[in-house]
């Protein structure tokens, strides 16, 4: 029970990575506020956990807008009484496309929740954790954040902006109790691309030009270990790093 009687935020929980982080986290013994974009959504992983045996809540919140988060963390605080870890997992895809065809609508909507998303609502608890002297921030990257062309231009800006926000917050906050740090996954089996409708064929082209070199998709779970690992004190000496999880493709 690495998590006995912490409480954590886990955003983009209703499927993939978020889901079993929640899920795993809770069977650790946290206590999880789990968001998404429907209640339907939120609400079945709440019900997955509740069978388990564990206390979750389901909180609806889009991490582009800053009211709901404002509303994600108010309602974690009055459900809960505090927030000791931050998973800032929600996130989209783009559509491949390479800068000379990318649009500014797809380049301000991925930043808005790959990006902005993140910065508000670890913004948003920082004064909690301040207050607390304590606090776990685990942002979900990618391995597009750290390499030149897993997609398309706005996500892997997106995500390399990630990667500098989890260093620049870890710096700062170094002396005052608080951890962040990020998980840069590698191909992992979950639904983002299932709103990709038609990708651009020169991008896609190029960013798939390296796929037959990956050992192998992980599943969702593969990732929370990973979190849980970030998230206890197993790791309470790890602050500002990018657990890179892909099974060795970005070794070759």
């Amino acid at each position: 029970m690495r998590l006995q009687d912490k409480v954590a935020v886990v955003t983009g929980a209703a499927s993939g990575m978020g889901k079993a982080i929640a899920i795993l986290y809770a069977q650790e013994g946290a206590k999880v506020v789990v968001s998404d974009l429907t209640l339907e959504g939120a609400g079945a992983t709440v019900s997955e956990i509740t069978a388990l045996g564990g206390t979750a809540t389901a909180v609806v919140a889009n991490v582009a807008n800053e009211g709901d988060i404002h509303k994600l963390i108010k309602a974690a605080l009055n459900s809960y009484g505090t927030i000791d870890i931050l998973v800032n997992n929600a996130g989209i895809m783009d559509d491949f496309s390479p800068i000379g065809d990318v649009t500014d609508d797809m380049w301000d909507r991925v930043f808005e929740v790959n990006v902005k998303g993140v910065m508000r609502a670890t913004r948003q608890a920082m004064p909690i954790f301040l207050e607390k002297g304590a606090g776990v921030i685990v942002n979900i990257a990618s391995i597009g954040g750290l390499y030149g062309s897993r997609a398309g231009a706005s996500y892997t800006a997106a995500k390399h902006a990630v990667v500098g926000l989890t260093k620049n917050t870890a710096f700062q906050y170094a002396g005052k109790g608080i951890r962040c740090n990020a998980i840069a996954p590698g191909g992992v089996n979950t639904n983002i691309t299932a709103s990709l409708k038609e990708p651009n064929e020169f991008g896609i082209s190029r960013a798939m030009a390296g796929v037959g070199f990956n050992p192998r998709n992980g599943e969702p779970e593969d990732i929370a270990k990973v979190a849980l690992f970030l998230a206890s004190d197993d790791s309470d000496f790890v602050n500002g790093i990018i657990v890179t999880a892909d099974a060795g493709w970005t070794a070759y």
